[in-house]
């Protein structure tokens, strides 16, 4: 959802009069993230099929049918000159509907490798744009290119400094960020609260914890001695904030969805990694990624009770290895894929309008 964002964000600077509708699902959080970006949004029925009970693959099938044909109804009435989609089961009818419709699409893989959804996808774009060189072989060479990962433009418009500030936090501490997706993750929120005596005594902390464990998290937040509740700032959830969030940081500790290839190169910010052990390969697989070019360190979620706080205490004591990943995460940083996606989709629609009636 966020790379869409940013893409819309660049689209909305380079095609004046583009208009735009963003499509996702009923009860999702895409919602609230396009009214924040002011874009209109449609919603349709849509649920995975992988990994799941029969079931549940039988119901979530019936959603897809009526998905699509919601899609073809939007498509229709709104009548766009290209489709950009991210990957997801709600992009599938979506693809599908402006398919059928004579519509082109561009498919943009935020992870280093497909998963069933894209690789079903992308025989029905007219290009794929992929963050990293390393993915561009998963596709037909005459439709991938490969743009980096989109990022909004607040990403490269704040300092750690203002960042500090705007959250109240000492400028010249050292500062960690700690969140695990828009859900929160309950390992991480249990181990960083295990270790919060020790940790604070080190450093500041801003914690992102999810609407889930927010209760019992804002409690043991008050139950801290007033010096060490001082430097811990506890969230539910940010919205616009999370740019801010992540510049104030030394260092991020996360889970290793797509967005950690993009945000934290782009704000040259070493990581601890822990990827979600339920989500298949590309946490994995995203978390190499950066480990390999030097600019993370992996935790395995069932190890994090005993390595969380001494990694943590090691990085934050070693100021030239942790300038050393800052500096390899800033050399990943594409701060022109927003620029070069938003592109793609104007030369694609290019041919089927003027420019002040163009829609994506």
């Amino acid at each position: 959802m966020y790379p869409a964002l940013a893409v819309a964000e660049a689209l909305k600077s380079q095609a004046a009069g583009c208009k735009f509708l963003y499509v996702g699902s009923e009860g999702g959080v895409e919602e609230e993230l396009a009214e924040r970006a002011e874009l209109p949004f449609a919603a349709i029925s849509a649920g995975g099929l992988r990994g799941l009970p029969p079931w549940t693959v039988g119901l979530n099938l019936a959603k897809l049918a009526v998905g699509f044909a919601q899609s073809l109804g939007i498509v229709r009435r709104f009548a766009p000159d290209a489709v950009l989609v991210t990957g997801g089961y709600v992009c599938v009818p979506v693809a599908l509907a402006a398919k059928l419709s004579g519509v082109p699409v561009l498919i943009f893989l935020p992870d280093l490798e497909p998963g069933l959804a894209v690789r079903t996808l992308s025989r029905l774009a007219t290009r794929v744009a992929v963050s990293f060189p390393e993915s561009a072989g998963y596709f037909a060479p005459d439709r991938v290119v490969v743009t980096g990962y989109p990022v909004r433009a607040d990403f490269f418009a704040t300092d750690k400094a203002r960042a500090r500030r705007a959250f109240g936090l000492e400028e010249d501490a050292r500062t960690v960020t700690v969140f695990g997706g828009s859900h929160g993750a309950r390992s991480i929120n249990r181990a960083l609260c295990r270790a919060l005596d020790r940790l604070l005594a080190a450093c500041q902390v801003i914690h992102i914890c999810g609407h889930l464990d927010a209760d019992w998290v804002m409690k043991k937040r008050e139950e801290l001695p007033a010096r060490l509740r001082a430097r811990y700032r506890v969230y539910p959830y940010l919205h616009g904030g999370m740019a801010d969030a992540l510049a104030a940081a030394d260092l991020v500790v996360a889970r290793a969805g797509a967005a950690t290839l993009g945000e934290f190169p782009a704000l040259g910010l070493p990581s601890v990694l822990v990827p979600y052990p339920y989500a298949g390969r590309h946490q994995e697989l995203n978390a190499d990624y950066l480990v390999g070019h030097g600019a993370a360190v992996k935790i395995a979620d069932a190890e994090l009770g005993e390595r969380l706080l001494p990694v943590i205490l090691e990085l934050l004591g070693d100021e030239e290895a942790l300038a050393g990943m800052a500096e390899r995460a800033r050399a990943l940083a594409r701060p022109d894929a927003a620029r070069r996606i938003a592109a793609e989709i104007e030369q694609m629609g290019r041919s089927r309008s003027s420019p002040g009636d163009r829609k994506a």
